[in-house]
């Protein structure tokens, strides 16, 4: 009998020890998956979790009741049966941001890409910017150089709407829409579009690649570059955190993955409109981020990068309303003392004008978005301009404001502005 009772006492030792070793085991290796770096290739697949509106999150703390540790899950509140630590914390620190693991995909809708087809052809005028233009009343005359008829003056950018289009040996000659020939060459449209549209106002903010790179770790330049992700210009990727950091703003676009403001643009919506416009249906355009943004039934139903007005040609902030719409317009001005800024553009298309010469429009000589460039007016792409010209209606608000403060809001500073 005293022998089988030294038998059982050795065999409960032994549990005791073999239970001991392995929870000291079990907490050694979740100290290592708590600090240890995700590693290898990332496929971007972005979460729709979190408001992008920040909430008070409960702090879950060791359980001194149990020495049970929680199975790999995301636990918004205390689960006081067992302990979330290691995996488990990691994954509800995650979802704390919107970060889901594995991640959800942003839902998020493209606009059709036959918005971009206009019933024109652009030919552009490849010569020096201050060199005059020759137009003539024949080909032939174009050909030879000889007998001009009128001229077009010298400036920066000058596009032609072309009816016809002669390809000779010393050069392309095109006839304008308004009869002249001259000699200019054909340009291609860009048919890339930008904005997305959506059916419920997205669950966190969102934003555009403006040049494409591998994201940092932290936000800080000297924080590591996670080598593992590669992003590419106009990527539209979710906005988990927004950090302001000593020289810029950083944005957690997903785990371990950092964007700083020189590389990303961001639309940071508000379904709230100002107190001056009434009902939920504007146009919210946000100068320092260079994103237009669409407002339906109070409901963020579009956005898009832009290019406004560049200094000291900027775009004049406040609360104005759409009073023309012209599916295409041709503009032409300078506002340089000595007219060096001079611009022509036939054919602009899908032109809504809301602040005196200010207008929204398609923009068929830009290639790049998301930096101020224009005279004055949201450039944008052609059929990004096609979709908002089908939704909005004349008397449609717009808002317009720089949340740096970088742009004048004294009206006394204005012009008529311009393309």
């Amino acid at each position: 009998m005293k022998d089988f009772k030294n038998f059982f006492t050795s065999i409960i030792l032994c549990g005791f020890m073999i239970l001991t070793t392995f929870k000291s085991g079990l907490s050694q290796e979740t100290t290592q998956i708590i600090n240890a770096e995700p590693t290898g290739a990332v496929q971007h697949t972005p979460s729709v979790v979190v408001s992008p509106t920040a909430s008070a999150e409960p702090t879950l703390n060791p359980n001194n009741n149990s020495d049970a540790i929680c199975f790999p899950d995301v636990y918004p509140i205390d689960p006081e049966i067992c302990n979330p630590l290691g995996p488990a914390q990691y994954l509800t620190d995650l979802a704390k941001k919107g970060l889901s693991y594995p991640s959800l995909p942003f839902i998020a809708g493209k606009i059709d890409e036959d918005l971009s087809n206009v019933p024109y052809q652009y030919a552009k005028l490849n010569v020096e910017n201050a060199e005059v233009i020759p137009l003539y009343a024949t080909y032939e005359d174009a050909a030879a150089g000889t007998n001009p008829i009128e001229y077009l003056a010298g400036g920066t950018i000058r596009y032609v709407s072309f009816q016809n289009r002669i390809d000779a040996d010393n050069g392309h000659f095109v006839q304008s829409k308004k009869g002249f020939w001259l000699r200019a060459s054909p340009a291609a449209v860009s048919y890339t579009t930008l904005g997305r549209t959506f059916k419920t106002t997205p669950a966190q903010y969102f934003g555009w690649v403006f040049e494409g790179l591998n994201p940092y770790i932290k936000p800080d330049f000297n924080g590591g570059i996670n080598t593992a992700v590669y992003y590419n210009r106009e990527d539209v990727l979710p906005v988990f955190d927004i950090v302001e950091g000593k020289d810029t703003t950083w944005y957690q676009v997903g785990e371990n993955q950092w964007l700083d403001r020189i590389h990303f643009r961001a639309a940071l919506f508000n379904t709230t409109p100002p107190e001056e416009i009434k009902g939920g249906r504007w146009i919210e355009v946000d100068l320092y981020q260079q994103v237009l943004m669409v407002y339906d039934n109070y409901s963020l139903v579009y956005a898009a990068l832009i290019a406004s007005g560049m200094k000291p040609f900027y775009t004049q902030p406040g609360i104005f309303q759409i009073y023309e719409k012209k599916e295409s317009e041709d503009m032409t001005g300078s506002f340089e003392a000595d007219k060096s800024d001079y611009y022509y553009l036939e054919d602009v298309p899908f032109t809504m004008y809301f602040d005196q010469a200010r207008a929204f429009h398609g923009a068929y000589w830009r290639a790049w978005y998301g930096y101020e460039q224009s005279h004055g007016c949201i450039n944008m792409s052609i059929g990004d301009a096609h979709w908002l010209f089908n939704w909005a209606k004349v008397g449609d608000y717009t808002y317009i404001h720089d949340p740096s403060g970088n742009t004048p809001t004294d009206p006394a500073y204005y012009g008529q502005g311009g393309a």
